[in-house]
């Protein structure tokens, strides 16, 4: 019998411990382990639905220079004679490498070895530039080092938590189960601070409606009403704390939000010194996201709640390896283990990688880099793990940026992607349950990824590709690792050279370790659970008080309301793993424009129609959800969708350039936008056992299920649905009346391939019955019809995707007495495994007592 091996997921900062059971050539069973501190065993959707995503679908199996396969030697020896070629030209700043946190360390490690000390250029950045770079630089200019200064237990013994920026619910679930589970035991408070009333805030016992980038203003007034109540620690301050000259008199201002709602933050920060702030996306993602952090550090700092049980700023990454990549210097503006780019630090890493061409200083942070490529400076660009031509900001100029590159190499796991399309040469790496190696996670713990299955077709792991380019550029020696093992082993000997700087990063203890001990090893977290406790990594061990002040506010009338994106809660970036799940497709299939009520009506809009969401930067189609959960003037899209997965829903078409001045992190959160009606003359939708991508509609859009796609789709004038149509017996059926057309394909055994719905005026019939009969045997009648004979219970949208509960399954429930969402749980299983569907529950719940309320009333 197979026994479970254990791993670390392929998702979110959390960093949670899975036991996998391999059950065929490629599938697999998966659990959270129940022995790995990050999550004793809880799983969120999407870490428990993994081995839905371990299939060879889409895959990159062998490398190709343009379309055509080619051979690895080929291919490499390319790759390393375009590289020599642009530097013996242009010199070393004309080479770039843009890489992820989906890699593993031992990945990022090997990259930026190459770039830093070999290339000699310090033109390598990550995605996570996009995500937690705000963090990064506040962590630097507070603390002197990036460093994390809590631990996830602090959430388990807090009294208050703040959430910043974060529906935690949706985007960490596992954190969420641990706040959760807080409040029952200690009965700890939780306030939410965001501009949108997520399914999070809608669970606080206070939400603060903050305007976009109003943060640092509420936290500089908050630190000065705990001033003005005497609960700055000043003995803490003397002691540990260097003070920004005119800090104090920075500080008073408005907190841009109503009196009420601040005096009951005061209240509540007032009355519980065991508290706990944690920040992410929202805060970061801005173009002041660094003074945001320096404002919460501040007031933890000021007020001495850090680096004690249950305190502390707590910067939640979103990526598995954001950390890892930190770690080893994956960052431009980072030289390697923390170490910056004094001549003294750059000797030492010089002379312990035996470099020939350590680079001078820090290279491009990822727009400028992108611009760099666009103008024409950087020459080669080799993108590791990520899909910037659809993650970064304005996106069409991304676009652009590649198509004028002379030289373009991706590492993927993917054949088609965005970037990809624009590769001249695609090489193909390992994928999740195939790698092996390391990542660190948001409280700096070390864990393991292992390898479930053989490498597929001709897939390399990164670290091995980076080895072998190098090699061929006649550095091989200094890249001759054998093993991940091996890569690891250097890496943490690097760190005594972070640890002699004073630094904190001290991976040390775990340089001599053996294959075998690697193999085996256990998480571990640097610089145990307070690693500030004693001294800051400063020169004189102190922090310091960062003055921050709010951003000036600037209004567009060409562009009136401000623009946030945010993330679906079973969804992954640009869906390359999630989008091939059909059942974390069910819960949110199509990209929204959410909307406020009032606004919707100002721009005739209505629930279930298209809109037009355009900025300076580029337009972009979604179907409309109006919610009182968005303020008034901001609208919210999500980030996720791609060309290969949609032509609407195209979110960062729509953000400008603009980026954080220290840290370069691009600001996705707040731009200024406007909104249009979109009447397409037909509207229809697709179910077919293959993937299509129209071309020329309005909007087209498509999910995985569990037969095929299920694609949504919506054009003007004629539509020529048999080339949307596999080849097969068709059935067809058309009410001119109605300007409604249904056309079903079967096979010749009578197995349904395709089935499209269109109409011009009417409604079409329910998807899901439609989908669930691709590969099946239905009745020609029950097919044109768009549903069965007879008429099945209608389980309502799915609200727990793990044990696929629905709507009316809730609403039945609570007939039947479930008055709480355990009870509804212990009912239906909904909420009882990663918990992330529990507030969309309580909500139902709080619904359907309003509506018997008034119904008794009546």
């Amino acid at each position: 019998m197979t026994r479970p091996i254990r791993t670390t997921c392929a998702y979110c900062g959390v960093g949670c411990g899975i036991s996998a059971t391999v059950t065929g050539e490629r599938s697999v069973r998966i659990a959270g382990d129940s022995e790995h501190p990050a999550n004793a065993g809880r799983l969120c959707s999407k870490g428990t639905h993994l081995g839905e995503t371990v299939g060879l679908e889409g895959r990159l199996l062998h490398p190709m220079i343009g379309r055509e396969q080619a051979e690895w030697d080929d291919a490499l020896d390319l790759v390393a004679a375009k590289m020599r070629a642009c530097i013996d030209l242009h010199g070393p700043d004309s080479v770039a490498f843009y890489v992820s946190g989906q890699l593993l360390t031992e990945d990022y490690y090997a990259a930026n070895k190459l770039m830093k000390g070999f290339i000699g250029s310090g033109n390598i950045d990550t995605n996570s530039r996009l995500c937690m770079a705000s963090a990064v630089a506040a962590h630097n200019r507070a603390f002197g080092e990036d460093v994390v200064p809590c631990s996830y237990s602090d959430l388990d013994e807090a009294d208050l938590i703040l959430l910043v920026g974060s529906n935690t619910a949706w985007c960490h679930p596992v954190v969420w189960q641990r706040i959760e589970a807080a409040r029952e035991k200690r009965g700890t408070k939780l306030v939410v601070i965001d501009p949108r009333r997520t399914e999070t805030a809608e669970q606080a016992d206070l939400h603060v409606p903050v305007a976009p980038d109003g943060d640092v203003a509420l936290f500089n007034a908050l630190l000065a009403a705990m001033r003005e109540r005497g609960l700055v620690d000043e003995a803490y301050l003397a002691e540990h704390v260097n003070i920004d000259d005119g800090f104090w008199t920075s500080l008073p201002c408005d907190a841009g939000v109503p009196d009420a709602t601040f005096s009951q933050l005061t209240e509540l920060v007032a009355a519980h010194p065991r508290m706990v702030t944690l920040f992410s996306q929202g805060a970061n993602q801005s173009v002041c996201g660094t003074d945001k952090g320096n404002a919460i550090i501040n007031f933890h700092l000021a007020t001495g709640r850090i680096s004690t049980p249950a305190t502390g700023p707590f910067s939640i990454t979103g990526q598995p390896n954001a950390m890892g990549g930190r770690e080893v210097g994956g960052l431009a503006n980072t030289l390697a283990c923390h170490l910056g780019f004094s001549d003294e630090e750059r000797a030492a890493a010089a002379d312990f990688w035996q470099a020939p061409n350590i680079c001078t200083g820090p290279g491009l942070k990822a727009v400028e880099m992108f611009r760099a490529v666009h103008r024409g400076e950087i020459k080669f660009l080799w993108v590791m793990a990520t899909n910037p031509a659809v993650s970064m900001p304005d996106s069409a100029f991304v676009r652009e940026a590649l198509a004028r590159c002379p030289t373009v190499v991706v590492s993927d796991v993917i054949a088609d992607t965005d970037t990809g399309r624009f590769a001249h040469v695609r090489l193909p790496a390992l994928a999740w349950g195939e790698k092996d190696g390391t990542v660190t996670n948001s409280e700096r713990r070390v864990s393991r990824q292992r390898t479930l299955f053989a490498a597929p077709g001709e897939a390399r792991a990164d670290w091995r590709i980076v080895a072998d380019v190098a090699g061929r550029m006649g550095w091989g020696a200094s890249f001759a690792w054998n093993t991940p093992a091996a890569v690891f082993r250097e890496f943490a000997a690097m760190t005594s050279l972070a640890a002699q700087q004073g630094k904190a990063l001290d991976l040390t203890a775990q340089a001599d370790l053996s294959d075998a001990a690697y193999d085996a090893m256990a998480p571990f977290q640097w610089g145990g659970a307070y690693p500030l406790a004693r001294r800051f990594p400063t020169a004189h061990g102190r922090a310091r008080l960062v003055a921050v002040a709010p951003p000036a506010r600037n209004a567009d009338a060409a562009y009136p309301l401000r623009l946030n994106t945010a993330r679906y809660r079973d969804q992954w970036h640009t869906m390359t793993r999630t989008g091939l799940s059909p059942t974390l497709s069910q819960h949110r299939p199509e990209p929204l424009l959410e909307i406020h009520p009032d606004d919707a009506l100002a721009y005739r809009l209505s629930e279930g129609a298209f809109a037009r969401v355009e900025t300076a930067s580029g337009a972009s189609v979604f179907r409309v959800q109006v919610t009182s959960a968005q303020r008034p003037g901001e609208i919210c899209v999500p980030m996720h969708w791609t060309d290969a997965m949609a032509d609407g829903g195209r979110a960062n078409r729509l953000p400008g350039q603009g980026a954080d001045p220290v840290s370069g992190q691009p600001g996705f959160k707040n731009a200024a936008a406007r909104v249009a009606p979109v009447e397409p003359e037909w509207r229809a939708f697709l179910a077919s056992r293959e993937a299509v991508a129209p071309e020329g509609l309005l909007y087209w859009c498509r999910a995985r299920v569990a037969g095929g796609w299920l694609t949504e789709l919506a054009g003007d004038g004629p539509v020529d649905l048999d080339a949307l149509l596999p080849a097969g017996e068709g059935l067809e059926v058309v009410d001119l009346a109605r300007g409604m057309r249904r056309i079903a394909v079967r096979s010749p055994e009578g197995m349904l391939l395709a089935a499209v719905y269109l109409t011009r005026s009417g409604e079409l019939p329910r998807r899901e019955w439609v989908a669930a009969q691709l590969g099946q045997t239905a009745q020609p009648i029950e097919l044109l019809a768009g549903r069965p004979s007879t008429p099945l219970p209608d389980r309502g949208a799915i609200v727990c995707v793990c044990h696929g509960v629905g709507e009316t399954d809730v609403a039945l429930a609570c007939q039947a007495g479930a008055a709480t969402v355990a009870a509804v749980g212990a009912a239906t299983k909904a909420g009882t495994n990663c918990g992330s569907c529990r507030p969309a529950i309580a909500r139902l719940l709080e619904a359907l007592n309003e509506e018997a309320e008034m119904e008794a009333a009546e």
